[in-house]
């Protein structure tokens, strides 16, 4: 075959995730404490970009700042002088529209009466972001110098060490077994390595853990749950061989196994339930009350509140997003001063960035409150009655309603909590699997759980209910489940068996 060049002409198509395609995407599966975190980084990183405090001037002193998010806000008359975010944003420093990969119209009130009718008067979401109205006086300020030092269970144990044992080998040895202690008060640590690390002998370890087995709260430092409870209970003068013989066979317990304890334990019913009773009274974590972890606090981006009649307005939380400004005279003065191509080509790419970071961060708050909107539209039965109105939702029929790709709806539901008249819950929640029944019709998967557990909950403790009986339960509801399915969601719920249960309830009567 003969070798030949020749010059071809081809036409394709391809997508082209470009660096603002993908700021776009990563923003929008940003939970909204990332979202502060990641502003605050573009913030150092572009000099044009400067974070509002809320009384409408910048760090920068002597500037001319304009806010790129209050646009739908009803402006004052010295920003009406002043260009806007949509001024600044032309042409040459922003994509066409076809460029865009989110919708930005959508209106964020839901009518559930039966003309179902979307209102224009809550579309806007104006001046989104921590605003001045949660800010201290005193620039100052912070909450962590406010708070109280709290003692660890460490500096606790270590106080109680250093007034009962005098002597310092001793006290190494106490020092060092204290910092074994987990989380739950309990020494798991492997004693005669220990001894070998200190040199010490394992008679003289075991005598400063006997002591240490003595300080508060009560059942710190045991090495497992028989010996916490029997610290306590030894503290209470209430060890006698019966429950001691009760400790050693606490698997039998956990069965609920209460013939085998009363033959183990050799007492009668009357004394096994008292035995059983004190046992419950226990402190099975002993360092629970100094848990120092920090708790995250959960906060919400989306604020959901019945309109009063019939329907819900649906808005973004503004103190959790965060609020940007462009620094107008400064970007004036540095264009003025740029001489070399290098400076007026980085003047113009940190424009171009922080127009592209105002217009992702605008899809961003849009998007999410599109999703929500829908959301709020499917599951208007939850919110009126419960859980057990609760519809089988998938990401599918949001994105299909919207218009939108189902992993755009996942990443916008991705991290994300709603405040509703029933409570706060992750986006996510709303989103069940289905399950079938009567003239089919479909039931979430959510609400079964919650009736599978109100039947428990008001059954008759002369008739427990089996797996079998709550299938014929549900059926007689209109509810098609399978007696395996049931028993899956009962553990995922922590419910034990019938045959538990019955255990249990003959105990506690």
């Amino acid at each position: 075959m003969a070798i030949s060049q020749r010059l071809e002409l081809r036409q394709s198509q391809s997508l082209v995730m470009t660096p603002q395609l993908q700021q776009a995407i990563k923003l929008l599966q940003l939970s909204n404490m990332d979202l502060v975190d990641y502003v605050q980084q573009e913030i150092e990183q572009n000099p044009l970009l400067d974070r509002d405090d809320g009384t409408g001037n910048s760090s920068l002193p002597e500037t001319d700042n304009t806010d790129l998010h209050s646009a739908a806000a009803s402006p004052s008359e010295n920003e009406k002088s002043q260009p806007d975010s949509l001024e600044l944003t032309n042409a040459e420093t922003l994509p066409d529209s076809n460029q865009a990969p989110l919708d930005n119209d959508f209106d964020n009130y839901y009518d559930s009466s039966p003309d179902n009718q979307w209102s224009e008067d809550n579309t806007s979401f104006s001046n989104w972001g921590p605003g001045g109205n949660t800010r201290f006086e005193d620039a100052s300020y912070s909450l962590e110098n406010s708070l109280e030092e709290t003692k660890t269970l460490r500096d606790h144990l270590r106080e109680q060490l250093n007034m009962e044992i005098s002597s310092p080998a001793e006290r190494i040895i106490g020092i060092h077994l204290i910092d074994q202690v987990d989380e739950t008060g309990y020494i798991r640590a492997d004693l005669e390595e220990l001894a070998a690390q200190l040199g010490c002998p394992i008679d003289l370890l075991l005598s400063v853990l006997a002591t240490l087995q003595e300080f508060d709260p009560a059942g710190i430092c045991a090495r497992d749950l028989a010996e916490c409870l029997a610290i306590q209970l030894r503290e209470k003068n209430r060890l006698d061989p019966a429950i001691q013989a009760l400790l050693d066979n606490l698997d039998l317990l956990a069965k609920r196994d209460i013939k085998g304890l009363r033959s183990v334990c050799g007492v009668d019913d009357e004394d096994i339930t008292d035995m059983i009773a004190e046992i419950r009274g226990l402190n099975p974590r002993p360092a629970a009350a100094f848990d120092t972890s920090d708790v995250e606090t959960l906060i919400p981006e989306v604020i959901i509140k019945s309109d009063g009649k019939d329907g819900w307005n649906i808005e973004l939380n503004n103190d959790a997003l965060p609020k940007v400004l462009l620094n107008n005279k400064y970007h004036g003065s540095i264009t003025d001063l740029a001489r070399t191509k290098e400076d007026k080509s980085y003047i113009s790419e940190q424009l171009q960035s922080a127009n592209w970071l105002i217009k992702a961060l605008h899809q961003r708050a849009t998007t999410v409150l599109k999703v929500a909107t829908e959301i709020v539209r499917q599951q208007d039965g939850f919110l009126k009655k419960g859980v057990q109105a609760l519809k089988p939702l998938t990401l599918k029929d949001i994105a299909e309603v919207i218009e939108m790709h189902e992993s755009t709806v996942s990443r916008v539901t991705s991290n994300k909590y709603m405040v509703t008249p029933r409570g706060t819950f992750e986006m996510k929640y709303f989103f069940t699997s289905s399950i079938g029944g009567d003239n089919g019709n479909t039931h979430s998967s959510e609400a079964v759980r919650d009736r599978i557990k109100r039947l428990i909950d008001e059954e008759d403790h002369k008739k427990i209910l089996s797996d079998d009986a709550l299938v014929t339960k549900l059926k007689a509801e209109g509810i098609d489940i399978a007696r395996r399915t049931i028993a899956k969601y009962r553990e995922a719920l922590g419910i034990p068996s019938s045959v538990q249960r019955r255990r249990e309830k003959k105990l506690t009567l």
